[in-house]
């Protein structure tokens, strides 16, 4: 359990490290599995942050399972820079980076509905992307 914290710890330490690391995470038997994982952070208001959360669900969650190669995600919020973050695991990264451009923008636009929904805002996206990256083997 503390190896498990002290990755996870690591992972949030790095956030702002541009060149990609290894990530690991710990298996029941004890065995590190390695994998890549997409890092996503977004501005989100602490007023908002139920919205986020059930746009996401609605909208990136149910697509991701359904997707070849994806492992799993965590969603995690900072309140003090009223930042969402958002750590997609990958079996590979030709799996991840082999998801067609218009299979993206149609769930991000879906997202995007959701969301203005949830805070009641006219246009644009309410939860805008401020850093995009990857955490993988060199």
């Amino acid at each position: 359990m503390i190896r498990l914290f002290c990755i996870c710890l690591s992972l949030l330490l790095l956030a702002a490290h541009p060149a990609p690391v290894v990530a690991a995470f710990n298996e029941p038997d004890g065995s590190y599995d390695l994998v890549v994982v997409e890092q996503l952070r977004l501005k989100v208001p602490s007023e908002s942050r139920q919205a986020w959360l059930e746009a996401e669900q609605g909208s990136w969650e149910p697509w991701l399972e359904q997707q070849p190669g994806f492992l799993g995600r965590q969603l995690l919020w900072d309140p003090q820079r009223q930042e969402g973050t958002l750590l997609i695991r990958w079996a590979s990264r030709e799996q991840w980076k082999a998801i067609p451009e218009a299979d993206l923008s149609a769930v991000q636009q879906r997202f995007e509905e959701l969301a203005r929904a949830g805070t009641k805002t006219a246009l644009g996206n309410p939860f805008p992307l401020v850093f995009e990256g990857e955490l993988r083997l060199p």
